[in-house]
């Protein structure tokens, strides 16, 4: 089932057109009301105008390379106009064939060429050549033309990130080498002045077997944030800090609280906003979605750092407001309803939870007949974010592990919980919650975009889904509910 066509075009035209607010895991959708699609991406602010440009990873349905290079363009970072593929695959070519990955890529202007490059992680399908691939244009949307697939100073390149200095204008070029037990290595290494090629090798962080690299500048430091290796499943991702991008670098520290795994995420990318108020620091992560990657999301968080205790932390907030010309974060505040006051029918119940609201957990939602209730909730009439916080248990298991799990689905490990969710009794307008796995004991949340009705009669309905399989709901510890977008 799925929202009726009143209801789709309500939600989508306020997700499209109205929207204010940066809501990390939701679906991000562009000014012609398509997903944004732009995963593993870079920032490119154009200096003249103070417009974003962001290049991602196009990915499409049912095919896990191959797609390009997409950019889009904003002026809040919220709303996205959509401009095609930037750097598009030609079939039968020996680099960028619709065969081959095209991964990471990042773009930055080279005065020297007077023109704009985009470098990013080249390689077959079997991850053999581990190579850099260059392109170039003439305006910063493309097209780009490929220039050359390179092995950075004669070594091999996966994972791939790029850092302009804003002190010195130089750019630099960080990526893994390799997952081979002899090339788990980190390398900081610079471009020459025109951005056309590698010149030396400025840090190498060695023996660490980290991937995804980026790097925050400050007035003091440098940050250098990476993942761990776990595939498409997140892990907790780490930083290390520096007075220079020499070193001497400091040990790797975790940036977001243990075990929420980067909150659901994977590190990209970082943004610094010399705001007229303040200077912000965004964390620009990827929440993989391994069984359909073409839907993965976009977890962008606030970055606070204290030089004095040379700390950085990710934050986490469900909705928040970003300023990009005063460079101000304001957290938006909802209505939170409990698990407590909630309603259970079939085979849900309240379970005991040291760590839940209340010490208390909603579980046992499967199936059609198994649901949970909030009930009395206000609203306004007009679309409304809401925050559902749950626990997701099935963990982080591999597919040959024995005993399965009630998420494992034809032998196959989903890493998620799938519900629904029904507003009113409305079953036909019924939607899909996805649920990550989180570690036990530790609750996160995931947003929908709902429309309820004006006043406080409202009620919300979380059951399992049957659609020729099963498939269970996680824990439910509370919902938020949060004013409609200004």
């Amino acid at each position: 089932m799925g929202f009726t066509t009143i209801s789709c075009q309500l939600l989508l035209a306020a997700a499209t057109v109205s929207a204010t607010w940066i809501v990390p895991g939701a679906r991000w959708r562009d000014t012609k009301g398509g997903l944004v699609n732009a995963h593993a991406g870079g920032i490119t602010i154009d200096e003249d105008t103070g417009k974003f440009f962001w290049f991602g990873e196009y990915k499409i349905e049912g095919q896990v390379e191959g797609g390009g290079v997409s950019v889009y363009s904003s002026d809040d970072l919220v709303t996205w106009e959509p401009h095609g593929l930037a750097l598009e695959p030609i079939e039968g070519h020996p680099y960028i064939d619709t065969t081959h990955i095209i991964q990471r890529p990042k773009v930055a202007y080279s005065e020297g060429t007077g023109k704009y490059h985009m470098w990013w992680h080249a390689d077959n399908s079997t991850y053999g050549w581990l190579l850099q691939g260059f392109a170039e244009s003439d305006n910063i949307t493309g097209p780009y033309s490929f220039v050359d697939a390179i092995k950075p100073l004669g070594n091999w390149s996966q994972d791939f990130g790029m850092f302009t200095d804003y002190k010195d204008g130089r750019t630099y070029s960080l990526y893994s080498n390799g997952d081979r037990r002899e090339g788990r290595d980190v390398y900081l290494t610079s471009f020459n002045e025109n951005i056309t090629a590698l010149d030396k090798v400025v840090h190498r962080f060695e023996k660490y077997d980290l991937e995804a690299p980026t790097i925050i500048q400050t007035d003091k430091s440098y940050f250098a944030l990476m993942s761990h290796k776990t595939g498409y499943r997140p892990n907790n991702v780490v930083a290390f800090r520096a007075d220079k991008l020499s070193g001497p670098w400091s040990q790797p520290f975790i940036v977001s609280p243990l075990n929420t795994r980067s909150f659901n995420s994977q590190s990209g990318f970082s943004l610094r906003i010399n705001g007229t108020k303040k200077t912000t620091y965004l964390y620009l992560g990827d929440q993989w979605d391994s069984i359909s990657l073409w839907e993965s999301r976009y977890i962008w968080l606030p970055i606070e750092i204290d030089e004095d205790k040379k700390s950085l932390e990710v934050q986490w907030h469900d909705v928040y407001d970003l300023d990009v010309k005063t460079g101000e974060v304001t957290p938006i505040n909802g209505t939170t309803y409990y698990s407590k006051n909630a309603t259970t029918s079939g085979d849900a119940y309240h379970q005991e939870a040291t760590f839940g609201s209340d010490s208390v957990i909603l579980t046992g939602i499967n199936g059609n007949d198994s649901t949970v209730t909030f009930n009395n909730i206000a609203g306004t009439g007009k679309p409304q974010w809401v925050s559902f916080y749950y626990q997701n248990t099935d963990d982080m298991g591999f597919g040959d592990q024995p005993g399965g799990t009630p998420d494992r689905i034809g032998g196959t490990w989903q890493l998620r919980r799938i519900s629904s969710v029904v507003v009113n009794n409305k079953t036909e307008e019924m939607e899909t919650l996805y649920q990550r796995d989180t570690h036990k004991g530790i609750i996160l949340s995931t947003p929908l975009m709902l429309h309820l009705e004006n006043g406080t009669h409202n009620s919300i309905t979380i059951g399992g889904l049957y659609n020729n399989q099963t498939y269970k709901g996680a824990d439910v510890d509370r919902i938020v509910v949060f004013p409609p977008e200004e």
